[in-house]
């Protein structure tokens, strides 16, 4: 009997071991996500790639290093929509914009989205931003979003009896606009008109009123052909000035310069008239 129980005994033990061993859990494991880095000439892109390899790529589009011509690229066709809702030309809207905003680096825009320095005003409800200005810590407006702010300076000049007179101009008479704005009281910058007409022709802004009226984009100004002049010996080169001419513009179109062509044309100062021919060669 001692024989069989200890037969037994063996028996259930060894059962016990070969059960336990065949009943092991097993871990699945899984390949975790990689996240690797795909450079270019002149950026780091990030590029996230998953177990079914599929891969997520950002790209962006070069950028000038001129921190206007970026503002005016972002900004020109909220401009351009809110000239066709309220007259207010582009030009001048985009000018304002970079004046008022450091072209969308001050800290108005930065903070606020704020880019016309349009103050809280009586009756003003939303978002408020205390900035000094001629003052000290005014209250600013703020608002969700850049375009707002546009919204808000085409409804902020179509609101105020101040500058009616304003929208009785030609839509793309901006000089026009420039220094009615100053009459008017927007800002109190005695030059404040000179600086407006001054970015909008260095950067050719009257284009998007053009754009924005249905005309010729790139309207070509008229060339009198070459000419023989009196008590010369040689052939000179005119340019008829139209709309939106200035010195530095035809300057550049001749391959000269601003002085150059106020020697050539014994002008005194930088302004020109519609129709006046000026020697360019």
């Amino acid at each position: 009997m001692k024989t069989n129980y200890r037969l037994l005994c063996s028996l259930m033990v060894a059962g016990m071991l070969l059960t336990s061993c065949g009943s092991k859990k097993s871990v699945r494991t899984t390949k975790p996500k990689t996240t690797t880095t795909s450079s270019t000439a002149d950026k780091t892109t990030p590029v996230v790639v998953t177990d079914d390899e599929d891969k997520v790529t950002t790209t962006t589009s070069p950028r000038s290093k001129d921190k206007v011509a970026n503002y005016i690229d972002d900004f020109k066709d909220i401009a351009m929509k809110e000239m066709k809702l309220y007259k207010i030309p582009a030009s001048i809207t985009l000018a304002q914009g970079v004046l008022e905003s450091g072209s969308g680096n001050g800290r108005l825009a930065v903070e606020a989205n704020n880019h016309f320095g349009i103050k809280c005003h009586t009756g003003w409800t939303g978002g408020r931003i205390y900035h000094d200005d001629d003052e000290d810590q005014e209250c600013f407006r703020t608002y969700n979003d850049a375009s707002y702010s546009y919204r808000d300076h085409s409804l902020f000049l179509k609101d105020r009896k101040r500058y009616a007179g304003l929208f009785e101009l030609d839509q793309d008479d901006y000089k026009g606009w420039a220094r009615g704005l100053r009459k008017a009281g927007y800002a109190t910058d005695k030059r404040y008109p000179q600086k407006l007409i001054s970015l909008i022709e260095r950067y050719e802004l009257y284009q998007y009123d053009n754009i924005a009226l249905g005309k010729a984009v790139d309207e070509k100004p008229r060339v009198i052909e070459e000419v023989k002049e009196n008590n010369t010996s040689g052939f000179t080169k005119q340019h008829v000035v139209v709309k939106g001419d200035t010195l530095y513009s035809v300057s550049k179109r001749y391959n000269t310069t601003v002085d150059k062509l106020k020697k050539l044309n014994k002008l005194k100062t930088n302004v020109l008239s519609v129709g006046q021919a000026l020697i360019v060669k």
